[in-house]
């Protein structure tokens, strides 16, 4: 179960509460934080503090979260990298926090049904340009060659040139040859347009990326 799912869950009629352990980085930050959540839900759902703890969330924390169905919050610590593949194979929601009052909320809208989904972007590939040209119909083409990943057409893309980005948007037609493609693979010669960006330069990396739904 996750956060955005609890509400749907409710609603159905299979829980009435939310079960959560709890990790921070010292007794100073759980006191006002386990009251504040305490506050929460009403006659049809409620929150259960599970466990309370200091430092990083581990292992153990995500199996009592699979045995008991919860959902593991840590504000201002680290995940174990044993405890992060455990939570990803057993489809853990494990959520990190630097603001109480950004814990707490997101806690009452997930109760109350009106948690907003979260977002992150997901690297498809890269491509190197290697020359520029004019397409009358595109305008100013990067001539690349896909140097890992996959190039996407339905992507936005970063320029990095060196450290710096110079560039960050949605890519407007992907060729292979003459003709338009949804991607390339790895090793393959293909051609970019960017909507708003011409400036390209030899040795430049387009960095295509995807805005994807965080479970």
């Amino acid at each position: 179960m996750t956060l955005t799912d609890v509400f749907a869950q409710i609603q159905a009629g299979k829980v009435n509460e939310l079960a959560l352990i709890i990790k921070a980085d010292g007794q100073g930050s759980i006191e006002p934080i386990v009251n504040s959540l305490e506050k929460l839900g009403d006659q049809n759902v409620k929150v259960s503090i599970l466990h309370v703890g200091t430092g990083n969330i581990s292992r153990n924390d995500v199996m009592l979260a699979v045995a008991s169905h919860g959902i593991v919050i840590g504000f201002n610590v680290s995940v174990d990298t044993a405890a992060r593949k455990m939570a990803d194979a057993d489809g853990v929601d494990v959520r990190q926090y630097d603001i109480i009052y950004k814990l707490v909320e997101d806690v009452d809208k997930a109760l109350k049904g009106m948690l907003e989904p979260v977002y992150a972007d997901k690297i498809a590939g890269h491509a190197e340009v290697r020359q520029m040209f004019k397409i009358r119909s595109v305008g100013m083409v990067a001539g690349c060659i896909v140097r890992d990943g996959v190039a996407l057409r339905e992507a936005k893309a970063h320029v990095l040139r060196g450290e710096e980005v110079v560039f960050d948007g949605p890519v407007h037609s992907l060729k292979r040859f003459q003709e338009d493609v949804k991607e390339v693979k790895t090793g393959f010669e293909c051609g970019v347009a960017l909507e708003g960006f011409t400036d390209f330069k030899e040795g430049d990396i387009i960095e295509f990326y995807v805005r994807e739904r965080v479970s």
